[in-house]
């Protein structure tokens, strides 16, 4: 399944009842779709190289983490999945928080190119492979962090990008509440905007969305710093 296109509808999971993507990583569909993100890409790259799995397909990984800086961070992300961390033997980048490999090899992915889609907000390829990133590592994140993330991500994935000074409010109002209550509190906070993207017709979001509308800012390939966090 691709990943949803700017002013898709949001769907709900038929496993979890939470919207599709965001109910990851307990949810079993809901991560299988997470991990469709950056694995659909990857397929295309090999049928473009006409290689199968196995060892070539783990040369080709080596070959795109040797410069992650000429390709999307779905295939970069998805290269590292190939590979075996030589510290901790997980995949590279996945293992547990401390291993130095893994940090190494996280670092380096956000060298690769992020390319903001037509008709979203400037930054909102970043924001969306920065919560897959949490979402498919969690163990090395915040319960409260990755609670937002992923609650977050079906949004981002239609277009959404939350103001700097929304995250920031909505981090703070989680620290403050008890454990047993960020879970309401974050999903209380993704209503508004959730209820808006459904109530808005997706020819008319479509339409706002265009990359002719003179609001629209045109679509654009970026690298993060390395060293960016997440």
């Amino acid at each position: 399944m691709s990943r949803p296109g700017v002013g898709a509808v949001l769907r709900r999971c038929a496993e979890c009842g939470g919207h599709e993507y965001g109910g990851a990583p307990a949810c079993a569909r809901c991560r299988g779709l997470v991990d469709g993100i950056v694995e659909e890409p990857w397929g295309v790259l090999l049928r473009q190289w006409d290689i199968a799995t196995g060892d070539e397909e783990r040369a080709l990984a080596g070959m795109v983490l040797a410069e992650p800086d000429r390709h999307d961070w779905r295939v970069v992300d998805a290269a590292l999945d190939r590979l075996v961390c030589p510290d901790c033997g997980d995949r590279l980048a996945r293992g547990p928080a401390g291993c130095p490999a893994c940090d190494l090899a996280h670092g380096f992915r956000y060298a690769a190119i992020e390319t903001d889609r037509p008709g979203v907000p400037p930054g909102n390829e970043h924001a969306i492979r920065v919560n897959v990133s949490v979402v498919r590592r969690p163990h090395v994140t915040s319960d409260s962090e990755v609670l937002v993330r992923r609650l977050l991500l079906p949004l981002l994935l239609v277009g959404f990008l939350p103001s700097t000074e929304e995250a920031q409010r909505l981090g703070a109002h989680l620290k403050k509440s008890p454990p047993q209550r960020r879970a309401q509190v974050a999903e209380r906070a993704v209503r508004a905007p959730a209820g808006q993207l459904s109530r808005t017709p997706p020819a008319a979001r479509a339409a706002a969305s265009s990359p002719t509308s003179r609001d629209t800012p045109a679509a654009s390939p970026r690298r993060s710093a390395r060293g960016r966090p997440r």
